[in-house]
C-alpha cells in the first residue's frame, strides 16, 4: 500500500473484540501520522476502566495530544460508535473530517427503528445477550464469521485468526460493553455531524444493512456513503486496498 505525503493526523478506532493492530496496512500506509490504539480491555490496553465512556475519554486524550484541529477520525464498527460519543460529547472543533465503517447509530431495533443490527428482533437479541454473557466460546465462534462477507475471512485476516483474537479477549469486559453497545442511541448525533463524513459501508455485511449507511448518509449535513463490493462488515480488513482508496480520496477532498 502507497499513499501520499501529508501531515494530517489520522486516528484508527477498532471494533468491538479486535485491537488496534488490525489496521497495521492502512497505519504503515500512512505513516508516523496515523495512530491505531486498543480500547480500555482490548489488545494490550488492560490499565484503564473499560466501558464505551473510557474509550471516548481515551480518543479525546488522543486528539488533544496531537495540538491539532484538523483529525481525521476512523471508527470501524464500535470504533464508529466511539466516534459519535466522542463528537456528542466534545463537538467537532478538533476534526477535519469523519470516517465510519459498518455501524448503526443505534444497533437494538424496536418499534421506532429498524436500522440495526440486520434481521434482529427484541427475542433474539435478547438470545444473542444471553449467549455473549453465558457462553463466550459459542459467541466467539459466531462473532468471527459474520464479521466477514465468507466464512474464509480476509485474504490477511483469516476466520480462523479473526476468531483466535475474540476468544483472548475477557468475557466479562466484552459482554458489558456488549451490553453497552445494545443500550446505546446516538441517532441524533448524525444530523448534528458537521464536518465532511464518509459512511462506509459492505454490501455483503451480514451486521447492517445497507439502509443504515445510506440514512446517515442522507441525514447528515456533508456525508456521502460508499459501498465496498466484496465486504461484509470488515472492509478495512476484507478490500484494505479499496478501503485506502476510499480514505484517500476523501481525505484530498478535506
Amino acid at each position: 500500500m502507497t499513499t501520499k505525503s501529508n501531515d494530517r493526523p489520522v486516528l484508527f478506532l477498532h471494533g468491538w473484540t479486535m485491537r488496534g493492530s488490525v489496521f497495521d496496512p492502512l497505519v504503515d500506509a500512512l505513516g508516523p501520522r496515523a495512530m491505531a490504539p486498543d480500547f480500555p480491555g482490548h489488545g494490550d490496553n488492560t490499565d484503564h476502566p473499560t466501558g464505551l465512556d473510557s474509550c471516548v475519554a481515551q480518543v479525546d486524550a488522543l486528539i488533544r495530544a496531537t495540538g491539532r484541529e484538523d483529525v481525521l477520525l476512523v471508527g470501524w464498527s464500535m470504533g464508529a460508535a466511539v466516534a459519535w460519543s466522542y463528537i456528542r460529547d466534545h463537538g467537532t472543533a478538533r476534526l477535519s473530517g469523519l470516517v465510519t465503517l459498518d455501524m448503526s447509530p443505534r444497533p437494538a431495533n424496536g418499534s421506532d427503528w429498524d436500522l440495526g443490527l440486520l434481521g434482529s428482533t427484541p427475542e433474539r437479541l435478547a438470545a444473542s445477550t444471553r449467549e455473549i454473557h453465558e457462553d463466550w466460546a459459542s459467541a466467539a465462534e459466531k462473532i468471527a464469521t459474520t464479521m466477514f462477507a465468507t466464512r474464509e475471512g480476509a485474504p490477511a485476516f483469516s476466520r480462523d485468526a479473526a476468531l483466535l483474537q475474540v476468544l483472548s479477549n475477557d468475557p466479562a469486559i466484552m459482554a458489558a460493553y456488549w451490553d453497552d453497545l445494545m443500550a446505546l442511541n446516538l441517532w441524533d448525533v448524525v444530523a448534528r455531524v458537521d464536518v465532511p463524513w464518509l459512511v462506509g459501508y459492505g454490501e455483503r455485511s451480514r451486521v447492517y444493512p445497507e439502509a443504515t449507511a445510506l440514512w446517515m448518509a442522507n441525514t447528515a449535513q456533508q456525508a456521502h456513503a460508499v459501498g465496498f463490493a466484496q465486504s461484509g462488515h470488515s472492509a478495512n480488513l476484507e478490500e484494505p486496498e479499496a478501503f485506502l482508496a476510499a480514505l484517500q480520496a476523501f481525505e484530498d477532498g478535506l
